[in-house]
């Protein structure tokens, strides 16, 4: 590995002053970062480019669901200014494309080693320093190990019986070959309807002879009505780029879509239908904001499922399917979906919809899988199970803090960080979106954003004052925690089993992970700094 070692305080016995694992749009900035602040810095990425969860998630139909003008760097005024997006919502392959223009532009690659896995970080507490461990059996030394690892990078597998068996090809939504698939002829199965399979299905519905979705539970989608991106529109965000992410710091998920303040209880039944339709034309995530109190009060909610409901049922022409894709569970507490006719696909002849919440799948067999006694035979199997999520990428990597302590033990019950920044018993190291921030609750750029520059802006002050150290206080971690699961426990996110809460993992603690809240935690943060970083020892 590289000995770099250029610092503003003279030569450093590391090879590194920062460490960074994962070459997402994290991990990029915090390289740049580092850089414009005199400091020396490596990236450690498992993939052989840059691009974290676009670099991975090549499926059919990948697509962000925040819009492409907000899901951008607002560090450099001449990189917005310059880019161009083709769609309203930017899929995978331009989101990649951006990836790779940004590591270009700044010339970050010469600091990136690729196809190289991190396995281990230890904390040296005689140095002050991270070791961290690589697959290849290298090991580079660095003052400060921040983790840029992603929300949503470990892929979740289900162990399922008989699986090594299967004769046919398997594929997971997470983990897509880059060559892409032809599904053209084949009999393909698919398990999962979150996200990544609403997202897949109609375009592998396009090409399959035949397509059986098995569904353990429905959840709830709305119309992203993407299209190409309006040329006035982007014209009025780029002169107004500053406005624009200014408004986005005062809204709860950190997006342009403002709440209405109003509960859907005070509207009539037909200025809620009126309100409910629009933001259905409008499509996207906004669909959240009609009313205040979606999130908060279960009648309130109810309001917004049966909205949701009746459009199913006018899409869908067989009742029967339409009853089954249709959730009894929230709105909104499990991350609404964003689609693209996703419902419609199950009015084709060669889609069929199978229902695996009371008969799960039982095995997969060298021809296709059994459930509730029938078997179905096929050419390929999609997994789209889901995540490991924010934990999950973490706890791959065997990371020793102080005496040793294993990071995966002390977050067995679930995770603890002060901020989702950083974690007591561990110093010198930081999380970017870690658990106990709004991260997924957010557009994941600007948060992305807001990280790295609270952790670069911390390193800095904590090396001005001549502290080798920066460690969150158990004092503070253990208050923060507590105020994460209040603010949870206000609304209703925690009534279902969700990836929030790494319901969707077996074994996994349930817990909810993100912080509710951006302005909020926006302004805590701001806080913690202005205050010498309270809550962290400085040594």
């Amino acid at each position: 590995m590289s000995k770099s070692s250029s610092t503003t305080n003279g030569a450093s016995p590391h090879d590194v002053d920062v460490a960074i694992v994962g070459a997402g749009f994290g991990g990029m900035y915090l390289l740049h970062r580092a850089r414009e602040l005199g400091l020396s810095a490596r990236i450690i990425e498992a993939g052989s480019g840059v691009g974290g969860t676009w670099y991975w998630n090549r499926y059919p139909g990948a697509r962000c669901d925040v819009e492409s003008m907000e899901y951008s760097y607002q560090f450099s005024h001449e990189l917005e200014q310059e880019w161009h997006w083709t769609e309203r919502y930017a899929a995978q392959p331009e989101i990649l494309t951006y990836a790779n223009h940004v590591a270009d532009r700044f010339d970050l690659r010469r600091d990136i080693q690729f196809d190289t896995r991190v396995t281990a970080a230890r904390f040296n507490e005689d140095a002050g320093s991270w070791s961290v461990f690589t697959d290849d059996g290298a090991t580079l030394t660095a003052a400060h190990c921040v983790l840029a690892t992603g929300c949503l990078s470990s892929t979740n597998t289900p162990d399922f019986k008989g699986l090594e068996s299967f004769a046919g090809a398997t594929y997971h939504t997470g983990q897509w070959p880059h060559e892409g698939v032809d599904f053209t002829g084949l009999k393909v199965g698919i398990i999962g309807t979150g996200s990544s399979a609403i997202q897949s299905i109609p375009l592998i519905a396009e090409q399959a002879a035949h397509l059986t979705v098995f569904q353990r539970t429905p959840n709830f989608a709305v119309p992203a009505h993407n299209g190409p991106l309006d040329p006035e529109y982007e014209r009025y965000f780029k002169a107004n780029y500053a406005k624009m992410r200014a408004i986005e710091k005062t809204t709860r998920n950190g997006t342009l879509y403002i709440v209405n303040e109003q509960s859907a209880l005070d509207a009539t039944a037909e200025e809620r239908e009126s309100i409910y339709q629009e933001k259905w034309e409008v499509g996207g995530l906004g669909f959240m904001a009609s009313f205040n109190d979606l999130l908060v009060d279960k009648q309130a909610n109810e309001t917004a499922g049966e909205f949701i409901a009746g459009k199913i049922r006018n899409i869908v022409d067989d009742p029967t399917v339409a009853k089954l894709l249709t959730p009894k569970s929230v709105v909104g507490c499990k991350r609404l979906c964003v689609d693209t006719d996703y419902y419609k696909t199950y009015n084709r002849p060669n889609v069929s919809l199978v229902d695996v919440s009371e008969t799960a799948i039982e095995e997969i067999t060298p021809g296709g899988l059994t459930t509730g006694g029938r078997e179905f035979e096929f050419d390929a199997i999609v997994f789209a199970t889901g995540f490991d999520a924010m934990t999950g990428s973490i706890n791959k990597i065997k990371i020793r803090g102080r005496n040793d302590a294993l990071l995966s033990d002390k977050w067995a019950a679930g995770p603890r960080a002060y901020l989702g920044i950083a974690t007591a018993g561990f110093p010198n190291l930081f999380m970017v979106t870690g658990p106990g921030s709004p991260s997924v609750l957010t557009n994941m750029m600007t948060s992305i954003e807001h990280h790295v520059e609270w952790i670069s802006d911390c390193i800095a002050y904590a090396r001005a004052q001549g502290a080798t150290t920066v460690e969150a206080t158990s004092e503070a971690e253990e208050s923060w925690v507590g105020r994460v699961n209040e603010l949870a426990g206000r609304t209703l996110y925690p009534t279902c089993n969700s990836w929030y809460l790494g319901a969707n993992v077996p074994g996994k603690p349930r817990v909810f992970m993100p912080y509710l809240g951006n302005p909020d935690y926006l302004a805590k943060t701001a806080d913690v700094a202005a205050k010498g970083y309270e809550g962290f020892a400085l040594t």
